[in-house]
């Protein structure tokens, strides 16, 4: 009954994109992020504060919980994009909280994954934890180009000594388009807005660069924002705007803002409220701003928080959350206190 509904789904998904290229064939893509939650391996590694994710640190971790969150990860990003594309998925899926390439490794390597090729990018950052982002891709549908972490530079001079996660900007042809993703873990909540803020000013300056450089490449900036769509960070110094209609060419558009202030849904759960940290906003290039409906080049179809049954906690004191890995000490085989987020392309097939 189950697998009906969703061929359900799927078909009506399919009507509507038909009908609204007005008959024209139209190719759809997904791109995702997903905040993993303390992807660690079982060992050390040297110069990181790594240590709670040992067998002897305080959530005695080990080589069988290791495999259980692998399984569990991947399964996620698997599925993630299937209600609109099935039996593809996400063509990119920005990540974060992962200790290094050994991990993603072991993750692309999970059948779920592994039949499907992914193939991962990821350049050692200087969090002190050792966590961080990185990119995983389909190579049937991604060919990436270029590789830069941009590190994350202090505006305070008494915080010269500071490290924390930069923004990973990967270059590449999607569709047979130029298209960059910079994915991002900006500072936590418990830094203040300052630093937030800091984080996407630099980041605005990174995307006016490279399209200042290719006026055509689309950008994508994604990630755990540690801030809501309605945070400054956002709106004043990412500008971010709420409509498709209110972007100019200096703005991106973030169609996650009214999915937390009007429908009251998000991607993490505090104090019995949503928040939505997980967003990805994207160049008005990207937008059929005009309302032209032509689809020869990457147009902005839809965005979702991908979410199912088995990722949310069904009782106890957080039910209704995100079932996490962890949870007052316990650890209870879950997958991220986060739910993924998924923005979907179209283009007209040639």
């Amino acid at each position: 009954m189950k697998k009906i509904f969703l061929l359900v789904v799927a078909a009506c998904l399919l009507f509507g994109i038909r009908a609204m290229s007005q008959g024209r064939k139209l190719n759809v893509y997904g791109i995702g992020f997903y905040n993993l939650e303390n992807l660690f391996d079982t060992c050390h590694d040297e110069g990181k504060n790594d240590y709670e994710y040992l067998p002897g640190g305080t959530n005695k971790w080990n080589g069988f919980k290791y495999k259980n969150k692998l399984d569990n990860m991947s399964t996620v990003l698997a599925e993630m994009g299937t209600d609109v594309i099935p039996n593809v998925g996400c063509a990119i899926i920005g990540v974060s909280e992962v200790e290094n390439a050994k991990c993603l490794q072991d993750l692309v390597d999970r059948k779920p994954l592994a039949e499907r090729g992914f193939k991962f990018v990821h350049v050692e950052g200087p969090d002190r934890r050792g966590v961080d982002c990185a990119l995983l891709y389909n190579p049937k549908l991604f060919k990436v180009s270029d590789v830069t972490l941009h590190p994350y530079v202090q505006e305070l001079e008494k915080d010269s000594t500071f490290f924390t996660r930069g923004f990973l900007a990967v270059s590449g042809e999607l569709a047979d388009e130029q298209i960059t993703v910079i994915v991002c873990h900006w500072p936590s909540r418990f830094s203040g807005g300052f630093y937030r803020e800091s984080a996407a000013r630099q980041v605005k300056v990174i995307k006016d660069r490279l399209i200042k450089e290719n006026p055509d490449r689309k950008v994508f900036v994604m990630g755990d924002l540690n801030d809501d769509p309605t945070n400054a960070s956002m709106t004043k110094y990412l500008k971010c705007k709420a409509s498709i209609e209110r972007t100019d060419d200096d703005s991106m558009y973030n169609p996650w803002y009214n999915v937390l202030v009007k429908e009251g849904r998000g991607t993490l759960m505090y104090d019995g409220g949503w928040n939505l940290f997980d967003q990805i906003v994207m160049t008005p290039n990207v937008l059929d701003r005009d309302k032209t409906k032509d689809y020869k080049t990457l147009k902005y179809y839809k965005n979702q928080i991908f979410r199912r049954d088995y990722m949310i906690q069904t009782e106890g004191k957080y039910k209704g959350s995100p079932k996490r890995t962890h949870a007052g000490g316990v650890w209870l085989n879950g997958y991220s206190d986060h739910l993924p987020t998924i923005v979907y392309l179209v283009k007209e097939a040639r």
